[in-house]
């Protein structure tokens, strides 16, 4: 496992992908099978936002923001495929988080993301942030629960949470719930209160849990960051001072919290140690009580805009059913020539997300 601290080049997305390659190839290189970027890494988190005014700095806030859309990675296009292609070659397992463009409605919302891409160049499942935190939502729209969700890889059962959504109590159960044996919490938060809940977290869920911290300098800001000199004037600061950590299913910490330092954390994290610390508390297994409270997850995507026209590629019909015993309608497919018919708000499952193929 490496878990990556260093800097990305800020809303820069082609540096900073040639960047994650680079750090992919040498953390790979140390016999890493999976590795894990800090949160928004590509092309990097909007640090501006807790510096800018919302009124009075209005001009320079849309000014840095336009940059970043331009920066920011379409998982419907091409942007992402030199990770996939360098996952594949060094047949790793890479956690990434990002700013996405969604490039399926309006073009112009962005959305705080982490993907995971597996060693074969396919991204296995992309999560969008539920609830961007304070100023972040000027930059970011609402996830969804389409990608809460755990996926198995050669590294293990993998899921992750960011940042502050590691905070909703109810995000981490649907982990849990679904056997998370490596739980990754991208982050821009740091200091000792966040590394002793992802002590909490591993206790709790009992399961490895990687909190993957940014370290950023000031001279760390590229030069045509506009007006760095005023947002980031002293090149020594520590922006963020990263405090990325590894944590046991015992809630032992095995390396970090990496201060104050760019770098890269290692250890080897077994899945299998996961499994087997449920003996005493499996919050979701013999520790509940499905008799007492009940959890209902919503993972259906839902489309902001429904069209019917005559260049839609023919599917099959949406037909409205009732079971006669007073419950609420059904909408049901049935074959037939004609577009999908959807009403507005239905919902409607993810785009299809990219893979790298031969």
């Amino acid at each position: 496992m490496a878990v990556v601290q260093r800097p990305p080049v800020l809303l820069n997305r082609q540096a900073t992908i040639e960047r994650v390659i680079g750090l992919i190839d040498e953390a790979a290189s140390e016999g890493a099978s999976l590795i894990s970027f800090p949160e928004a890494y590509v092309p990097g988190y909007p640090e501006w936002i807790w510096r800018l005014r919302p009124g009075a700095d209005y001009e320079l806030t849309s000014e840095i923001h336009a940059k970043l859309v331009g920066n920011a990675v379409d998982l419907s296009g091409n942007d992402l495929t030199p990770i996939l292609a360098a996952a594949r070659r060094e047949r790793v397992t890479v956690v990434l988080g990002m700013h996405e463009r969604d490039g399926s409605f309006s073009r112009g919302t962005l959305y705080n993301t982490v993907v995971i891409v597996g060693p074969q160049g396919e991204v296995l499942n992309r999560h969008r942030k539920l609830m961007p935190t304070n100023p972040e939502r000027m930059v970011w729209g609402l996830g969804d629960a389409a990608g809460l969700k755990v996926v198995a890889t050669t590294s293990g059962r993998l899921g992750a949470l960011i940042c502050w959504e590691n905070y909703m109590p109810l995000a981490r159960y649907c982990l849990y719930a679904e056997g998370v044996q490596i739980y990754l919490a991208p982050t821009w938060d740091m200091g000792s209160a966040w590394v002793s809940s992802m002590v909490h977290i591993a206790r709790e869920g009992r399961c490895w849990v990687i909190g993957n911290g940014t370290s950023l300098q000031g001279q760390d800001i590229p030069d045509d960051f506009p007006h760095r000199d005023v947002l980031f004037p002293d090149p020594d600061e520590w922006v963020n001072e990263g405090d990325s950590v590894i944590v046991s299913p015992n809630g032992v910490i095995i390396a970090g919290p990496l201060n104050k330092e760019h770098g890269i954390l290692y250890a080897e994290c077994d899945p299998e140690r996961a499994t087997t610390a449920h003996r005493t508390l499996d919050v979701t297994g013999h520790y509940s009580r499905p008799d007492i409270f009940r959890l209902e997850v919503l993972r259906e995507s839902r489309a902001p805009v429904s069209f019917k026209d005559g260049d839609q590629i023919p599917a099959r019909q949406a037909v409205r059913t009732d079971d006669g015993a007073g419950a609420a309608p059904r909408w049901d497919q049935e074959a037939g020539d004609g577009p999908i018919e959807r009403r507005p708000g239905e919902r409607t499952p993810p785009a299809e997300l990219p893979t790298l193929t031969s």
